[in-house]
């Protein structure tokens, strides 16, 4: 007997329903960001990168890959297991301090991941809090759907970012049922913010615990990049953060970060950490000097903040969908998931511009995107050709523009 045809299958129905992924084969160079090297089918092209999460191209800053290539060479190339059995290399105890002390917190714990970091952190948490009651904000990253449904606990899902809801399941649950709220600072598909002082508020008057993602906000906001939590004054406030090594801070891996006894339960009961192989020393290297840089500076943020500002409005300008957004997401909107494969494949071959097309399940089927993402490193130059290479694409593919007028008020 073989078994391939289920999976041919299974790829097929990917295909019939528009949702099946091509990546792009990319060749990143620093000192070139966001430009790179596209390795099509025709041979290599320059191309430049409007989708990437390296937000403020820390993975190309030379304090960043200086200290990966040092500690690589003083150190190798691998951590030689887990920590349970090999050890804690030093640069992760650097790390782990240096991740405390971004977010005022007397402790922190590095994942692999921020995947890992989420399915891991949520899923132990809960399961260590007696009669345990999750609350989850109905648009959580799959990483914490995936940590809340491990858990095994009884949970309740609000409506994304409706403080009435949370407070009436609050109310419902009583006061001395315990409870964890868990939720998102960045939403990273619609770039809106939660309100994280509303459930700071609600979490005190019902008792409850609360644990933020701040994945797509470290290093982008706040005084010293504690994310979102640290520009709005209420870091002290939540009771876990969590965040990433992968996205602002352009090297790999995920953490949170908490009271010493929490971090200390989740290091010593969590599997996701436990039978996982460490981080390498060179990476550790590598985002602590990212976190150090950025602590301490603001060039980057600035940068960042003022391009995606720019590309909002010329992009709105043009009459191109621009959806509404806090944050320095971009999103476009396509709405057909054929027709945002189609733009994202007319504007890397016929532009020169990759912008990976985001589909279900990603987000829901009828809200198909492009979802754009200015550094400080793209020019005005570029978000001009931006804008004028995706108008072109709407113009050609028939998609809906918005009347400029309205897109200028």
């Amino acid at each position: 007997m073989t078994y391939s045809h289920f999976f041919d299958k299974a790829v097929a129905r990917l295909k019939d329903e528009r949702r099946y992924r091509v990546f792009a084969d990319l060749e990143r160079q620093v000192g070139r960001f966001p430009a790179a090297t596209w390795h099509s089918p025709n041979g290599p092209r320059d191309v430049v990168i409007w989708c990437s999460n390296d937000y403020l191209g820390m993975g190309h800053h030379p304090s960043v890959t200086g200290a990966m290539a040092e500690a690589a060479i003083r150190m190798g190339a691998g951590a030689g297991g887990t920590r349970n059995i090999s050890g804690t290399s030093h640069p992760i105890v650097e790390l782990e301090q240096e991740l405390a002390d971004l977010h005022g917190k007397q402790a922190a714990l590095v994942f692999t991941s921020g995947y890992i970091s989420n399915q891991a952190g949520i899923s132990t948490i809960a399961k260590l809090i007696p009669d345990c009651l999750i609350l989850s904000d109905a648009l959580n990253h799959n990483s914490m759907i995936e940590g809340v449904r491990q858990a095994g606990c009884e949970r309740q899902i609000f409506r994304h970012n409706d403080m009435a809801h949370l407070e009436e399941l609050l109310k419902l649950a009583g006061p001395e049922r315990n409870k964890l709220i868990v939720f998102e600072s960045v939403y990273s598909m619609d770039g809106d913010i939660g309100p994280i002082k509303a459930i700071c508020d609600l979490a005190e008057r019902y008792r409850a615990m609360t644990y933020i993602d701040e994945v797509h906000a470290v290093g982008m906001y706040g005084p010293r990049g504690g994310g979102v939590a640290e520009r709005d004054g209420q870091m002290d406030r939540i009771d876990v953060i969590e965040g990433t090594l992968g996205k602002a801070f352009g090297v790999m891996g995920g953490y949170i970060a908490g009271d010493a006894a929490v971090i200390d339960a989740v290091r010593s009961h969590a599997a996701g950490f436990i039978f996982t192989t460490a981080l390498p020393p060179a990476v550790a290297a590598a985002a602590l000097a990212s976190i150090r840089h950025l602590k301490a500076s603001a060039t980057e943020r600035a940068g960042q903040q003022r391009q995606a500002a720019r590309a909002k409005r010329v992009l709105s300008l043009a009459g191109l969908p621009v959806m509404d957004s806090q944050t320095h997401i971009v999103p476009v909107m396509v709405g057909d998931a054929e027709k945002c494969k189609a733009a994202s494949d007319r504007l890397l071959e016929r532009h020169g511009i990759y912008i990976q097309p985001i589909n279900y399940p990603t987000v829901p089927i009828g809200t198909e995107r492009l979802r754009v993402t200015p550094g400080p490193a793209h020019t005005d130059r570029m978000i001009d050709d931006l804008a004028g290479a995706l108008l072109e694409t709407w113009i050609a593919l028939d998609l809906p523009l918005v009347a400029r007028q309205e897109a200028a008020e």
